[in-house]
């Protein structure tokens, strides 16, 4: 089912990484990225946190369980001078080592895990992943700071802070 997501869209993606240095990467059955290696994204849906969906959207697409580790990036354009398309890109952590990748079949052609050196080399993989398997983000990453109140007056049943400690 497709949504109307209005002029401003809030996405997420997540660079799971393996005990072997692997990244987590997908092709997705449709849009500009269909056959293409990418990270597995999503949108925001109302009531979440950005780190919440990157967690749901990677279990949803892949199977794997992982919790955030940080803040890697943010991405921003225009489409077609109409649209404002965002995207927070997470570094993510895998709960179990042991578990099996299960793609969603409506949406996913495959999942793998592949080195950042094969994404580079490889032409079916998507521009942005390329530039970040070029660079060590690891060492740049915002962590995410939790507990923080920032006043009563806002309301916030979910609040965190990302930046560099």
């Amino acid at each position: 089912m497709k949504r109307d997501r209005g002029k401003v869209w809030l996405g997420v993606a997540g660079v799971t990484v393996n005990a072997l240095g692997q990244w987590l990467v997908v092709k997705k059955a449709y849009s500009g990225l269909k056959g293409i290696w990418s990270l597995p994204a999503g949108f925001v849906n109302a009531g979440e946190t950005v780190d919440e969906a990157v967690v749901r959207e990677l279990k949803e697409e892949t199977g794997i369980n992982c919790y955030v580790s940080g803040l890697i990036g943010f991405r921003t354009g225009v489409i077609r001078g109409d649209i404002s398309d965002n995207m927070a890109i997470f570094y993510c952590r895998m709960k179990d080592e042991q578990q099996q990748i299960c793609i969603q079949e409506n949406e996913l052609l495959a999942a793998e895990w592949m080195y950042p050196k094969e994404l580079v080399q490889d032409e079916m993989t998507s521009v942005m992943l390329k530039e970040m398997a070029s660079n060590q983000f690891e060492k740049h990453q915002l962590e995410g700071i939790e507990g923080i109140n920032p006043g009563d007056v806002f309301g916030y049943s979910s609040y965190k802070l990302f930046f560099k400690k």
